[in-house]
Formats: C-alpha cells, sequence, structure tokens
C-alpha cells in the first residue's frame, strides 16, 4: 500500500512512516526528550527532501509539546514570565532563520547546510551528554543533582531592567532568555527542532533555573516557537506536508506512551548514557552520507 505526499512529491508505505514515528516516539517517551533531532535525520535517511523533513517536523512538535505542558500544568510546573521571554526572542529567531532558510534554499545550499548542522550540534552534544553520563555512572556519590547546583547568577542581574523570575525563584535580566530564545528560533527553522535538547542545559546551566519548572518551560516556549516556524516554512517555501506530518503523529503518540512507561525501569545515568550512543550514532550516520559517494553519480556535460 502506497500513499501520495503531495509536498514531498514522493509515494510513501504509510505503515513504514507510522513505525518510524512510533519509534521516535519511544525513545521520546523513555528519554523525556522532543525527538525532532531524530525524526528530522530519520527522514532525510528515508528520502524525504530536506527542506520537507524540517518543515514538516516542525509541525508534530507543536502537537506532541501541548500533551507534555498539559501535564506539567497541573504540576504547577511552568513559568509563563520566563516562557514569554524565551517566546518574544524565539519568533524574532525563527523569522530570522526562515529568512536565512528561504536564501540558502535558493543558493541550492540548504540540503548541506542542514547535514553540517545536525552533524554539528549532535556531535557536541551527544560527546557532553556521554562524558557526563560515564562520570555520573563512575562517580554517583560524588555528583550533586541538579537541583543542589548554586543558582545565583549576578552578572545576569547585572544586565538592564532586571526583574523578579517568582516561579524560577530567579532575579535576572530577561536580555539573557531573549538571546537564547532568538538562537533556539534560528534553530527550530534550520534544522526542524524544538530545540529542547539545547534549552533544557541553557536554563539549568546559564540561566540557573530549577530544575522542577524547566521541563515544563521549556515545552511551553516550543510550542509557540515551533507553531510559528510552522506557519513561515507553509507560507515562504511550502514545505510543510500536512499527510506526512498526520502519519508521524499517529505513531509518535502510541510510541510515546509505551516508551514512557519502559523509561520508569531504567535509572537516569542509564537512560541518559542510552541516548548520548543514540545520538552520537544519528551524527555518524549523516557524517558518513555527507562523505561517501553518492549511490547514484551523474556528469555535467555541455550540450
Amino acid at each position: 500500500m502506497q500513499i501520495y505526499l503531495p509536498i514531498a512529491e514522493m509515494p510513501v508505505d504509510p505503515f513504514i512512516v507510522m513505525a518510524m514515528g512510533g519509534g521516535v516516539g519511544f525513545l521520546s517517551g523513555m528519554f523525556g526528550v522532543g525527538g525532532g533531532f531524530l525524526m528530522t535525520p530519520l527522514l532525510i535517511f528515508f528520502g524525504i527532501p530536506a527542506p520537507v523533513a524540517v518543515g514538516t517536523e516542525a509541525s508534530q512538535i507543536v502537537a506532541s509539546s501541548v500533551s507534555g505542558v498539559a501535564a506539567h500544568l497541573k504540576r504547577k510546573s511552568v513559568d509563563f514570565q520566563m516562557g514569554g521571554f524565551l517566546v518574544f526572542g524565539g519568533a524574532i529567531g525563527a523569522l530570522l532563520g526562515i529568512i536565512l532558510f528561504k536564501y540558502l534554499r535558493s543558493l541550492g545550499q540548504i540540503d548541506m547546510v542542514i547535514s553540517l548542522s545536525y552533524v554539528s550540534f549532535l556531535g557536541v552534544i551527544g560527546g557532553l551528554m556521554l562524558v557526563e553520563s560515564i562520570n555520573t555512572l563512575l562517580k554517583t556519590k560524588n555528583v550533586r543533582p541538579y537541583g543542589s547546583r548554586k543558582r545565583s547568577a549576578p552578572w545576569m542581574a547585572a544586565l538592564p531592567f532586571p526583574m523578579r523570575f517568582r516561579r524560577s525563584g530567579l532575579y535576572i535580566s530577561p536580555i539573557p532568555p531573549i538571546v537564547l530564545g532568538i538562537l533556539v528560533g534560528i534553530l527550530s527553522a534550520i534544522m526542524g527542532v524544538g530545540g529542547g535538547f539545547i534549552m533544557v542545559p541553557a536554563m539549568i546551566y546559564i540561566l540557573k533555573m530549577p530544575t522542577n519548572v524547566v521541563i515544563g518551560t521549556s515545552l511551553f516556549q516550543i510550542i509557540f516557537v515551533t507553531a510559528i516556524t510552522t506557519v513561515l516554512h507553509a507560507t515562504a517555501n511550502q514545505t510543510v506536508d500536512i499527510v506526512l506530518a498526520l502519519l508521524l503523529l499517529i505513531g509518535g503518540v502510541l510510541g510515546a506512551q509505551i516508551g514512557a512507561r519502559a523509561g520508569v525501569h531504567l535509572k537516569a545515568e542509564y537512560l541518559r548514557a542510552l541516548l548520548a550512543v543514540l545520538v552520537l550514532g544519528v551524527c555518524l550516520r549523516l557524517l558518513v552520507s555527507l562523505v561517501s559517494a553518492p549511490a547514484i553519480p551523474f556528469i555535467i556535460e555541455a550540450v
């Protein structure tokens, strides 16, 4: 059975696409990540054009993040004030990213830029995660949990317009959150990710937010930033394939439920190490595809 994707302009087996969504959803539920940084490369490996993979995955992240925020709202673990500044910066970044995306696409370089971005970010993030996981496993007793880390940030309070973020217990300038939001917005537009794999560590280590509000606040800003990114991709670049997004969403919702149940049976240190290995594996696969010869080589000749 084949179904035609109107924007990607190719037929696919819907069950294989749903299985892909289910697999990434399972990993998302198990590891507590959005999965965009895994799904977009997987779609590219599957043969979906890179611009369509980026635009479509952004739309899927919106739906998956809504359900996550709903759970955090019940626990009152969302800092709406901080999230508002992150969304403001993210909207600016998404607009800048879309302009850059359209320009690179007009030059015919967008596929290369997307692949290089993933190799760079996944290599760095995966390597850092693996090192931290190994250190945690070897020195569990000497590692402090996130909640015990020092949460003062004098340099951010010294910036213009400092204010109190009561939910996070911080007194800082809104400029750092806005700048962080701009960075994540650009990444969302270029790479088709929610940015949680960068946003969460940055909120903990740079903004010094307590862990209990980091995840919910990150998901809150992801909803709006990826929604803006999706609309801009659909209008400016016409790269959002709604049929593909629906197939991925069906599989992702089912997979996330199963993964969430499986994740509770593993220790956090092992989960982080497994995710690091997975991220590095995707990075290596992309790197190989960049340096290897094409399956169907072509020659340009004068006619």
